[in-house]
This record gives structure tokens, sequence and C-alpha cells, in this order.
């Protein structure tokens, strides 16, 4: 197979999606191999060491996008990618469309195979190509809040863990999946006063059993979080419905609960966000504030930390990738369930019910 790896054009999105020594893994396949010239820079691989692994570097984007069977990247395609995506191309990346009705309309009208990192399960029913963006996403959920909770940077001017004989920062986490797990782990560590919120009550008593004894579990309900709201400094979103759109469970109203310089962190916001008052912000213009609170909202957090989370995401996307360019992805979907949930859009028609539902479309099994 033919398989193209693009530079990432998104703001400040440093990831790539393939390292040479994925790329070498795929050349001992037979497969070959084209990769955008500084595709690797912002992680820190240049042309020379993709080239010696087996790939030929191509100049542009429309070389990559114009050769390539099979597209393997982080980001989901922006505006100017649209034009590029063709008819029976595969394209393996972050998705995220049941917030993002433009890339849905531009990837149905391509014809493309679109197979999304953020749905594949595993054998378990986990999510092994989301689980390790999440882990990064929620440990740095603190580190940029705590930064943001500085006063110079809008905050109160609290220090999360305090000092002794000043009380610590109050974090909130909503959410108790990946993200929140390591949210709230990262915070307590930081030694901060956690509470962590989640629907799952056998989910709350594992990490009961499990997290530091200054990590509070509380049920997740309207009531709940807003007797929470007036005293926290710190909320972290983390709600997930994979594939779909998340829920609101900060909405505009409670937002007068909150004392000004709260920080918001929404990390949901590749899936709609669960703070009503978010949209989607940059690294490069991360924050922004509403009836004095700050909010957070970077859609691709873990891009501002690329050696890790490039080397993170390539270890668990590598092995989809060799079975997708061995077998093709008809057959290769055909031998692995999990790997098929992660078919969103096929030939212009949604395969993915949480995306369909998320703009009352019409769903499509996908027969292989």
């Amino acid at each position: 197979m033919i398989i193209g790896v693009p530079k990432e054009i998104k703001n400040n999105e440093n990831r790539v999606g393939l390292t040479p020594a994925g790329v070498k893994e795929l050349v001992g396949h037979g497969h070959t191999l084209y990769v955008q010239h500084t595709a690797g820079e912002g992680f820190g691989f240049a042309d020379a060491e993709y080239e010696a692994a087996g790939a030929t570097i191509l100049p542009t984007i429309e070389d990559v996008y114009g050769i390539a069977e099979m597209i393997i990247k982080v980001k989901e395609p922006i505006e100017p990618e649209y034009k590029l995506v063709r008819k029976g191309q595969v394209l393996f990346t972050y998705f995220h469309f049941a917030c993002d009705r433009p890339l849905l309309d531009a990837m149905m009208v391509s014809g493309a195979t679109c197979i999304a990192y953020e749905t594949v399960r595993d054998r378990m029913g986990a999510l092994p190509l989301l689980i390790p963006m999440s882990e990064v996403a929620g440990r740095m959920s603190i580190q940029e809040g705590a930064r943001f909770l500085e006063k110079p940077q809008g905050g109160k001017g609290k220090l999360l863990g305090g000092v002794p004989g000043v009380k610590p920062a109050k974090v909130l986490v909503l959410g108790a999946g990946v993200v929140g797990r390591n949210s709230a782990l990262m915070a307590a560590g930081l030694g901060a006063d956690v509470t962590i919120c989640d629907i799952s009550l056998p989910v709350l008593r594992h990490c009961a059993e499990t997290m530091p004894k200054n990590v509070k579990t509380l049920f997740s309900s309207r009531h709940n979080i807003e007797q929470e709201l007036p005293d926290t400094d710190l909320v972290v979103g983390s709600v997930l419905i994979p594939g779909a759109k998340a829920p609101h469970l900060i909405t505009r109203d409670m937002l007068k609960l909150m004392k000004p310089g709260t920080v918001l962190v929404d990390v949901a916001i590749d899936q709609g966000g669960s703070i009503e008052t978010s949209h989607p912000t940059t690294h490069s213009e991360p924050v922004y504030e509403v009836d004095g609170i700050v909010h957070y909202a970077v859609a691709n957090i873990p891009g501002a930390v690329p050696f890790t989370s490039t080397l993170a995401l390539t270890n668990a996307t590598l092995p989809y990738a060799l079975r997708l360019a061995d077998m093709g992805w008809k057959e290769a979907c055909k031998a692995d369930a999990g790997l098929a949930q992660g078919v969103n859009v096929v030939d212009g028609k949604i395969t993915f019910p949480g995306v369909a539902q998320a703009f009352d479309l019409p769903c499509h099994k996908l027969e292989l």
C-alpha cells in the first residue's frame, strides 16, 4: 500500500502521524511511505531520519495527499485539506465528527473512508487509540489549570497545592474516565484538595479505593455540582460519550455561582465541550473570560508536548496501521470488529451511530 504522512497544519500542532520507527516497520512489510518535508520537525525528527527508515520525502502536502492510498495523521483535516481528500482514499486519524458538521460534510462529499482513532475499540471494549492522548490531556489539564490560576493570567492568584499554613486550591473533576482519573492524580500529587464526580458508583468506588487521600468522590448530579462550585478554584470537564457530542455539565447560569478568576478547563472540547460557554481555543490564544470566569478550551492539548504525545500515540496506532496496510481496510475490519467501529464515514455515508445522531442524519450499516 502507498501510505502518506502529511505535516499537521492545525494551530501549534507539533505531533506527527508516524515516527521513523513506524515508517521502518511499514516499509519492512513491503509498503511504500511518503512523508511531507519537515513533518517530524515539531517532534524532533529530521527528514534524513525518515529517509533512513525507508520513506521518500515529498515537498508539499498536496504531493502527499495526491499519491497516497492511505493517509496517517494526528488531527482531523482542516479546511485547506478538504479539497485534497479524494474518493476511495483511507484517512486514519482523529476526527471528532460529532462536533464538526463542516468537516463531516466535506468528508462525505470526498467519498473517502474515514477511520477515527477515537471510536476504535479493543477486545475489552476500551478505546485504545484515545487512551494515550486522554492520559496526556488529563495530566496537562492540571498543569495548564495551575498556570491560569496565577493572577497575571487572570486567575485567583492561588497556588494549587498551597503551602504550610495556607490551604490548597480546590479542584473539581467532572468525569472519572481516563482523562478525569489522570487529572485527579496530577492535582492530588501537587497537593490540591480534589473532588472527582461521576454517575457510575462502581467507578467512584474504584476511585475511592485507589486514589490518594486528598481525592474525594461525589456522585455527579446538577445539584451536587452546584453545591461544589462556589468554593472551587479549578474545574476540569472530562466527560466523554465515545463518538458523540459531550453533555453540558456546566451551564451558563452556573457561572454566577463561581468566584471571579475561577478556571474552567474543558478537555471535552473536541467532542463539543462539557461546559456550555466553551468554544475551541488554540495554544497561541488558549483562554478567554465569560463573566469573570477563565475558560481554557484548547482542542489539541497534547500538541503542546509533542515528544511525549507522539510516542504515546504511535505506540498505540502502529499495530492498527500495519493491519490496515497489510490487509486493506475492509479485510482488516472484517477480522477485527473493534477496528470496524472506528469506521465513521464510507463513500459519502455515515456508518457510526453517534455521528448520525448528533446531526439527525441517516446511519448506514457498515457492509464489508
